[in-house]
């Protein structure tokens, strides 16, 4: 069996022949999507994506936009580094196929906290990320770090979220966050599990050693990289 194993096409009706899951997603989620989802053709990992992602968040509360846009913009880190790590095309072997399978969902992360978000939602910042994605080495660690924090960081905030249904999609992110944690570590000769509890990070401790990185530059211009290796790197 592989990791990214394909799936057959199917539609809300092959799985829902008497309409109760129709009727609950419709009443949480409102009939467009219901409608869509009884219609549409998607694999099933994308099915069940569909079927996890909170309502958008025009009633949501000034906390959880806030938490929403913090997560966000850690994705937005996270999927630039993969994505250009790819287009670089300097890994190799098991390191090239984790970028590709972790870039993958970091970027349906993305598309998922936007489209939540809608209108509320941050613009992508500009990244450089130093070098970092230019030689294996280099990318391991800094994938080791970005997936350690990205875990703490949404542990940090989880407690904080007010809605129910922003929860629950936090929390699905954060357990996949673990699984890529586990995933690169092992790749970079790291324990999987370095303890047997991980302990939360603050937003501002996370946000500082994000700054600390210096990959998010402040004005607009290329996603490039260039080779200045970064403070944190895990």
């Amino acid at each position: 069996m592989t990791d990214d194993p394909a799936l057959p096409d199917v539609t809300l009706a092959d799985l829902d022949r008497d309409g109760a899951i129709a009727d609950a997603v419709g009443a949480v989620w409102g009939e467009t999507r219901a409608g869509f989802l009884r219609t549409a053709a998607l694999g099933g990992g994308a099915l069940l994506g569909a079927l996890s992602l909170p309502a958008p968040a025009l009633g949501a509360s000034k906390t959880d936009k806030s938490i929403l846009n913090y997560a966000l913009t850690l994705e937005y880190l996270q999927a630039d580094f993969y994505t250009e790590a790819e287009r670089l095309k300097t890994l190799k072997g098991p390191t090239a196929r984790q970028a590709r399978v972790v870039g993958a969902h970091e970027r349906s992360h993305v598309k998922a906290l936007r489209d939540v978000l809608g209108r509320s939602a941050v613009k992508r910042p500009s990244f450089n990320f130093r070098g970092t994605t230019e030689s294996p080495g280099a990318f391991r660690r800094t994938a080791v770090a970005f997936e350690d924090l990205s875990v703490a960081a949404y542990a940090g905030q989880a407690p904080r979220i007010e809605a129910k249904e922003y929860l629950v999609a936090a929390l699905g992110i954060l357990s996949v966050e673990a699984r890529h944690a586990s995933w690169i570590r092992g790749l970079a000769g790291r324990r999987p599990a370095a303890d047997a509890f991980d302990a939360p990070r603050p937003r501002d401790e996370v946000l500082d050693l994000v700054e600390q990185t210096r990959f998010i530059e402040s004005g607009a211009g290329p996603r490039t990289t260039g080779r200045r290796s970064p403070r944190f790197t895990g």
